[in-house]
């Protein structure tokens, strides 16, 4: 196994934290690992409580050690939210070569040119993910390296984020005993597995809905144009169940997975079950489809929001249509009553890697694919993911984790250099 394409994704989720472990080459992607978790320190997509963000990280981090009986090193973050801004950059430089021979080095400059840009002191810079390049002119250029030429340009979208979000969650991969190797953006991870080529090229919209919140991203010729998060998700078609059944939130979630439709002139109304009132231990019994009533007006109010977002966009109209994913898709009657809102093509996107092939996986198996992409573009070179595990020591329980691993990480750290989140800190609240 070569380790150096061994990469570890990590999705922290309002409802579930996953990691993915994956051998990733330029022919596909190989699934070796995966880990989930409750995520308790989350709401509605933002980290609340750290120390509980770091407990799901790490129960995550342990179940897929365990898969692979390896330890996790390094692993790359996803990130979403509102806080994320996207906008357009551009850089120029000339080719540094004798030869004029595009290299490595140039890439690195054009890049580093597209930031040189002005942006709120509450704002940091995530990454550039470049869109094309030009060779004196010659435009939509994939990868410059070897071409011959003088001025070297770069068309890409600059990625910024609230440094206040971003320290929270570089805080609580540090405290899990973790390394950043690398940082990503959501809607884009979803797009690698999500949508084809064609659908890219066409104009189609990408919805993702998760627990907290929905994310909408649009692709057009082939690039994202834009991203946005309405702050809607499964979670309150769990409250909504929860109120109208008198029910715990944790029962309605139960009911939710077990017997939700998201279509009414679909359910059936031999479909029933019973739940415990609140306040009493009497038990009520339901049907499919008044549960249906509920769950249908709660996702048409969120895809009543993603219509009147991309209409605010100026697209009138994608020929590539809808494509839902996230973990509400999962039940059943969602793309029927999406097509109804729509009035357009509609598909339900769900990975095909065994052992993940739930559309809750799309962002965590997304994220591994185009970091190994981007990263090649950008002349990265990605640290091994993965590192064996000293065999005369177990891997730590879950109350003795935390501070083991920390503290291996720590004395070489204050050996070599400061270490990262204290230069993070000094760096944000100088």
């Amino acid at each position: 196994m070569n380790r150096s394409n061994v990469l570890v994704s990590l999705d922290i989720g309002t409802s579930k934290v996953k990691v993915i472990i994956g051998e990733v080459t330029n022919d596909g992607l190989n699934v070796i690992g995966v880990g989930t978790a409750e995520s308790n320190g989350m709401k509605k997509g933002a980290i609340v409580d750290i120390d509980q963000t770091v407990h799901s990280i790490q129960n995550a981090i342990e179940q897929a050690e365990r898969m692979i009986d390896m330890e996790i090193k390094n692993v790359i973050v996803s990130i979403n939210g509102s806080h994320v801004h996207l906008q357009s950059c551009h850089g120029v430089v000339a080719v540094s070569s004798e030869t004029r021979e595009i290299g490595d080095e140039d890439i690195r400059r054009v890049i580093d040119a597209s930031q040189v840009i002005s942006i709120p002191p509450e704002r940091e810079i995530v990454d550039v993910y470049p869109q094309q390049f030009v060779v004196d002119g010659q435009d939509e250029i994939n990868d410059p390296r070897g071409m011959i030429g003088v001025r070297l340009e770069m068309h890409g979208l600059l990625v910024t984020c609230g440094k206040t979000n971003l320290h929270n969650i570089l805080k609580c991969v540090e405290r899990a005993g973790l390394e950043v190797e690398d940082i990503c953006l959501q809607p884009l991870a979803a797009g690698e597995v999500a949508l084809s080529k064609d659908e890219k090229n066409l104009g189609v919209a990408l919805v993702n809905i998760g627990a907290g919140s929905t994310t909408v991203s649009v692709f057009v010729e082939g690039q994202m144009i834009d991203t946005l998060v309405v702050p809607l998700g499964g979670d309150n078609i769990t409250k909504d169940l929860s109120i109208g059944l008198k029910t715990t939130i944790e029962e309605a979630e139960n009911v939710k997975k077990d017997y939700g439709h998201a279509y009414v002139p679909e359910a059936q109304k031999d479909v029933t079950f019973s739940v415990t009132t609140i306040g009493s231990n009497e038990k009520k019994e339901f049907d499919q489809v008044l549960i249906s009533e509920i769950i249908e007006a709660r996702l048409a109010e969120i895809f009543d929001f993603v219509r009147k977002e991309i209409r605010r966009m100026g697209l009138l109209e994608l020929p590539g249509g809808y494509v839902m994913t996230g973990g509400v898709v999962n039940m059943p009657g969602v793309t029927e009553l999406a097509r109804d809102i729509f009035r357009t093509n509609v598909r339900t996107s769900f990975p095909t890697y065994i052992g993940v092939r739930e559309p809750q996986f799309t962002v965590g198996l997304g994220t591994l694919q185009f970091a190994h992409q981007n990263a090649k573009i950008q002349g990265k070179v990605f640290q091994e993911g993965i590192g064996k595990l000293n065999q005369a020591e177990p891997v730590p329980s879950m109350e003795n984790r935390e501070k083991p691993r920390r503290e291996q990480k720590a004395k070489p750290k204050k050996e070599d250099k400061e270490p990262i989140l204290k230069k993070l800190q000094n760096y944000f609240f100088d």
